[in-house]
């Protein structure tokens, strides 16, 4: 039961980290500093779709399935959970896309966001 529990669990997380790379550079608006999480979180998912890694998270719902009795996934997170499912996998590079604009325009954002707040210095007044 607990790793039933486990395994499930570990899907949720991932289906967060997922949305995390996706919707992160918005989350970073209200609160800059998760930018430096954001960063780290694109670029692990970056790797993992170039290079075609497995997420830890990935082996260790498959090791928690396989405890509880259960098959781990045939394919990779995405392929099982995503792909097929939530759009055609015809559209698959569409959708790699379509991520990738996505964090594009967060980050295009965030910055006019923090060049609006930076201060602005004023030129020295001259007297006289």
């Amino acid at each position: 039961m607990i790793f039933r529990v486990l395994a499930e669990a570990t899907m949720v997380a991932h289906f967060l980290f997922i949305a995390f790379v996706v919707l992160g550079g918005f989350v970073a608006w209200r609160w800059p500093k998760a930018i430096w999480w954001h960063l780290a979180a694109a670029a692990w998912g970056l790797c993992i779709v170039v290079f075609e890694l497995n997420c830890p998270l990935t082996y260790v719902e498959d090791w928690a399935r396989d405890r509880a009795g259960q098959s781990g996934l045939s394919r990779g997170f995405i392929d099982t959970y995503l792909t097929g499912v939530m759009y055609p996998e015809r559209y698959l590079n569409e959708v790699r896309l379509l991520i990738a604009a996505v964090v594009v325009f967060s980050y295009a954002g965030l910055a006019h966001r923090w060049r609006r707040r930076a201060p602005r210095q004023e030129a020295p007044r001259q007297e006289g």
